[in-house]
């Protein structure tokens, strides 16, 4: 990686700034709790309905997919709109909020701020809302663009498009770094960036297993 070349880097953040199989262990000890207290399953079946239809709605690259996701959530589990909604917020973006402390992953923090010294904008692409999690992280970018605010999930090119239009940044300076090929990889193709995914085996020159591997040294430095 030549980072003379790099203007831009944007970050997605779930899975990529943080260790996304330890807030899941932390949540489902919290949701197990609840369940059995209240004999309430409905949050449970509604999670995982609205998990598995939103890869759907990713893969098929709906347009305008929150609303439809939200009613055919409900439908699939016999909750309301309203009760869905309800416990999406609670659930997939307020109560995980204290646990993403513990759950940054180490020198995310290191690299952010030696960008910024190093003259490089940072900004954040989510397929979910994004600014509470930076907050949380500890973690500032300049600009965030979420799949709510252009009403695609990637691996649609819109908000990595729309995210470099903000920033102004030109498609063969930007680098994405995220953690699935699948989404972030394609999503960087599309657009005509660059990428890395963050993986557990270093495999090619596209990937990184710690955010103090060798690519991020001259920066780090």
């Amino acid at each position: 990686m030549d980072w003379d070349t790099i203007d831009f880097v944007a970050f997605d953040v779930d899975g990529t700034l943080y260790d996304q199989r330890r807030l899941r262990t932390r949540m489902a000890w919290e949701l197990v709790t609840r369940t059995l207290l209240r004999g309430d399953f409905v949050t449970i079946r509604v999670l995982k309905t609205f998990r598995a239809l939103r890869e759907d709605f990713a893969e098929a690259e709906v347009e305008d997919f929150e609303p439809r996701l939200l009613r055919e959530t409900a439908i699939a589990t016999g909750a309301t709109v309203t009760t869905v909604e309800a416990i999406i917020a609670k659930w997939m973006l307020r109560r995980p909020l204290r646990h993403l402390p513990a759950c940054r992953y180490p020198a995310v923090a290191d690299l952010f701020s030696s960008l910024a010294r190093a003259g490089k904008t940072v900004g954040i692409l989510s397929d979910y809302p994004a600014r509470d999690k930076l907050h949380a992280l500890g973690l500032e970018a300049t600009f965030v663009v979420t799949a709510d605010d252009v009403g695609r999930l990637k691996p649609h090119p819109q908000g990595l498009q729309t995210l470099m239009a903000e920033a102004g940044a030109k498609p063969e300076r930007t680098l994405l770094i995220g953690d699935r090929f699948e989404r972030d990889g394609i999503v960087a193709q599309r657009a005509g960036t660059r990428f890395l995914i963050r993986t557990a085996r270093t495999e090619g020159d596209t990937t990184f297993t710690r955010f103090d591997d060798p690519v991020f040294t001259p920066i780090l430095a």
